[in-house]
C-alpha cells in the first residue's frame, strides 16, 4: 500500500504545509469534541477528572490512527449500504456505517445535553446539588470519551483525506491534535468550574453539535420523512448560531452585572 510508504513527504515544504493545515483543521473541528470531553470528565470522582481526560485522549489519539487506517484501507466499504427501511410516503433510509455512527453519536450528545440542561433548570436547588455529587466510576466515564472522540473522528478525519493520502502526515497530525487537546482540556475544565454560568452555554453548544451530527448523519443515510428529504445542517449555518450563542451570553452577562451593581448602589443609599 503506497500511502503507508511515502514518510519522505512528511520533511517536504509541502508536505509540512499540509501537516500545519490538517493540524489547523483538527483544532476547529476538534472545539466539540474538547467541549464534551470537559462535561463528561466532571461524573468522574473528582481527584480523578484530570487524569479521566488525560488518559480518555490518550486512548482516543491510538484508536484514531487505528481508524484512520481502516478508513484508507476500507473507504468505499462503510460507504456501502448494509441496511434499509421502506415504508410508502412514511420513511425511507439507506444506513451505511458511517452515517449510522454519526447519526447514533449525534443522538446520544443531544440526549447528553437535553438532560444535563434539564438538571441544571430543576426546581427543586436539593436535587440539582444532590446531582452534581453523583459520580460514575472512572473507567466508565473513559469509555464513553473514549467512544464519542471516535464518533467526532468520523468528518474530521474524511476531511483530512480530502487534503491528503499520506498516512504519516495525517497520523503525525492526529498525534499534535491529541497532545493539543490534552493541554487544552484541562484549561476549559477548569474555565467552566470557576464560571459556573458558561457551563450553560456549553450545553446549548453541544446541543447544536448533536443537531449537526444528527442532521449530517441522516443525510449520509438518505433519510426521507413523509416524503420529506431530511438535508445536513450547513457548517456556516453552525458556526453562526455559535456565534450568536457566545455573543448573546456575552450581552447578558454585562447586563446582569450593571443590574447587580445598580441595585447595590440603590440598597446602599437607602
Amino acid at each position: 500500500m503506497d500511502f503507508f510508504n511515502n514518510i519522505g513527504v512528511l520533511f517536504t515544504v509541502e508536505g509540512f504545509f499540509t501537516l500545519m493545515m490538517i493540524i489547523l483543521l483538527q483544532a476547529v473541528l476538534g472545539f466539540d469534541n474538547l467541549l464534551y470531553i470537559s462535561i463528561e470528565s466532571k461524573r468522574a470522582p473528582k481527584d480523578k477528572q484530570a487524569y479521566v481526560r488525560r488518559l480518555g485522549i490518550g486512548m482516543a489519539i491510538v484508536l484514531r490512527i487505528a481508524l484512520l487506517f481502516v478508513l484508507l484501507i476500507a473507504l468505499d466499504a462503510i460507504k456501502e449500504p448494509f441496511f434499509d427501511i421502506h415504508v410508502k410516503n412514511v420513511v425511507s433510509a439507506k444506513f451505511t456505517l458511517h452515517a449510522f455512527i454519526t447519526l447514533g453519536g449525534g443522538a446520544f450528545i443531544l440526549y447528553t445535553a437535553i438532560k444535563e440542561i434539564m438538571h441544571l433548570v430543576a426546581i427543586d436547588p436539593k436535587d440539582h446539588d444532590a446531582h452534581q455529587g453523583k459520580t460514575s466510576s472512572t473507567g466508565k466515564v473513559i469509555f464513553w470519551i473514549t467512544l464519542m472522540n471516535l464518533v467526532f473522528s468520523f468528518d474530521s478525519i474524511l476531511s483530512a483525506m480530502a487534503l491528503t493520502d499520506n498516512f504519516w502526515i495525517m497520523a503525525v497530525a492526529i498525534i499534535v491534535s491529541g497532545i493539543m487537546m490534552i493541554v487544552l482540556a484541562d484549561h476549559v475544565a477548569e474555565f467552566l468550574q470557576k464560571n459556573r454560568l458558561y457551563e450553560v452555554l456549553g450545553l446549548f453548544i453541544l446541543f447544536i453539535v448533536g443537531v449537526l451530527l444528527v442532521s449530517e448523519g441522516a443525510h449520509l443515510a438518505e433519510l426521507e420523512l413523509f416524503t420529506h428529504v431530511i438535508h445536513p445542517m450547513q457548517k456556516s449555518t453552525f458556526y453562526f448560531v455559535i456565534g450568536v450563542l457566545i455573543v448573546v451570553d456575552l450581552v447578558q452577562g454585562r447586563y446582569q452585572k450593571k443590574l447587580l451593581a445598580k441595585s447595590k448602589r440603590v440598597m446602599g443609599n437607602a
